[in-house]
């Protein structure tokens, strides 16, 4: 795909945490709300305000270190990250900078091609900034007639996990994010709504002559929001800087934004350097000293990871790899899954009917599992009454649809609709006679080898019966009457 040069490729991750209040206030930290109506003297950096450090921000942020296998510095203090931008109100950010949280982790993969490790460099903590408002058609500065400042976000608690260069496509970009993703859902550390923000990603990207051991300059893409956004913009940047130096040009070290309406990355400033934000020690905090019986306290309230939910889905429920995976994906979608097989549904029924009709229901609307108006407990109800012949597999499909707008029991949409199908054999053989009877000449086909008559014949029976009549029971007397005129 890329000819003598490889893609060399580190992330990122900034994962606001969830809290409720912000890292350094008591300001309420949640999402939206009226511009500037959750903020305070401290978080609008006002003169003569001191920082409190959130306890629950710092449990949270060794939570998600652990579960990244890092080593847990026993002392780390924090740093003011110096520069000025309007979202910042106290023109630097409290941030971590030479003495980290955690350091020194990895992140283990599954992949077609078997496992696969990201090195963590370091995982630390810091403040989120304010928003900015651009009042552009395309929501940037440039072309802008003026900018607002919402400062509700500024101070919400924040944590940056930053990789090691090891990772090589755009493809494994994307199976490393979403991985995150799912283990900060399962440990409850972060909400991780990439479309409030609460999950952003950035990229370091740079090409190399393929077998080399050297870095080459790099770029650093923003602005991704999304999975598929990452994908492509990686794609996008790989292919960009291919063609300048197979064009014999040069790269320059440059931060670049991703415009996901165009599929192009534009330049949005020459590359800051460490010594640019001028780092310097914050005098309002002391050093955070985290003792051993405080670490092994968190790692003690450590859950079920993914990795080893899915293993879990696979040998419990003999599940298909694939299924576990999906399941597994997050932490809601596990959970209703297996609340539906407690509630007694076999759970390759449930994995088909989360897989199938309802993940193309969610899909086609944009929600989450979270927001199905169907509970585990009722689809559990009515895979039961497909089980137990009460509906056919095609009448389940209709009555889901119906409950996934109204939220009503499915033995209540059943019996509104008239939907139960006919297990009656007596019922079921009267309507069969009627129907080899009004189509003798099908019969006289069948009965010459052609098979696809039976095919018809099956259909006129479940035609008459509104597709209510049980079709295994249908084709089992079908046989029986063509088998006696044989």
């Amino acid at each position: 795909m890329m000819g003598d040069y490889e893609a060399v490729i580190g992330l990122e991750i900034h994962a606001e945490l969830k809290t409720r209040s912000k890292m350094f206030c008591s300001c309420d930290a949640s999402f939206g709300g009226e511009p500037n109506t959750k903020t305070c003297p401290v978080c609008l950096g006002l003169p003569g305000v001191l920082p409190v450090l959130n306890r629950r921000a710092v449990e949270l942020a060794v939570r998600l270190a652990l579960a990244l296998n890092c080593r847990i510095a026993e002392r780390c203090i924090f740093h003011r990250k110096n520069y000025f931008y309007p979202d910042m109100p106290k023109n630097y950010q409290i941030s971590q900078y030479d003495l980290p949280l955690g350091i020194g982790g990895y992140l283990e993969l599954e992949t077609d091609d078997g496992p696969f490790r990201v090195g963590i460099t370091r995982v630390h903590m810091e403040e989120d900034t304010g928003k900015t408002v651009h009042a552009s058609e395309s929501g940037r500065i440039h072309g802008a007639e003026y900018s607002l400042e919402d400062f509700n976000r500024a101070g919400v608690p924040l944590l940056e996990i930053v990789t090691e260069p090891d990772i090589r496509t755009p493809e494994q970009a994307r199976l490393f994010m979403q991985e995150l993703k799912s283990i900060m859902e399962h440990l409850e550390v972060s909400d991780c709504k990439m479309e409030e923000g609460s999950l952003r990603c950035d990229a370091n990207v740079s090409l190399r002559p393929r077998g080399s051991s050297e870095l080459g300059v790099k770029t650093e893409v923003k602005n991704m929001n999304s999975f598929r956004a990452l994908y492509r913009a990686l794609e996008y940047e790989i292919g960009r800087q291919r063609e300048i130096l197979e064009g014999g040009g040069r790269l320059v070290q440059e931060t670049r934004h991703w415009d996901a309406d165009a599929n192009v990355t534009t330049p949005l400033r020459t590359k800051e350097y460490a010594y640019d934000y001028r780092y310097f020690p914050e005098p309002d905090l002391v050093p955070l000293e985290l003792g051993r019986d405080f670490v092994e306290k968190v790692r003690s309230t450590l859950s079920e990871l993914p990795a080893e939910r899915r293993r879990r889905f696979r040998e419990d429920y003999r599940l298909p790899a694939h299924d576990a995976a999906l399941l597994s994906s997050s932490k809601a979608m596990g959970d209703y899954f297996e609340s539906a097989v407690a509630a007694g549904a076999p759970p390759k029924a449930v994995s088909n009917w989360m897989m199938g009709e309802i993940s193309a229901y969610l899909n086609a609307r944009g929600l989450e599992i979270g927001d199905l108006r169907v509970t585990p407990e009722r689809l559990a109800e009515l895979i039961d009454l497909v089980e137990k012949g009460t509906v056919s597999v095609t009448m389940a499909k209709a009555v889901l649809e119906d409950m996934l707008e109204s939220g009503r029991p499915p033995r209540e949409v059943v019996e509104e609709k008239g939907m139960a199908q006919i297990s009656d054999r007596a019922e079921i053989e009267r309507l069969v006679d009627e129907v080899l009877e009004d189509n003798p000449k099908v019969v006289e086909d069948y009965r010459k080898g052609k098979e696809k008559a039976l095919g018809f014949l099956v259909g006129q029976v479940m035609r008459r019966t509104r597709g209510r009549a049980n079709p295994q029971l249908v084709n089992e007397i079908l046989a029986e009457r063509l088998g006696e005129g044989g």
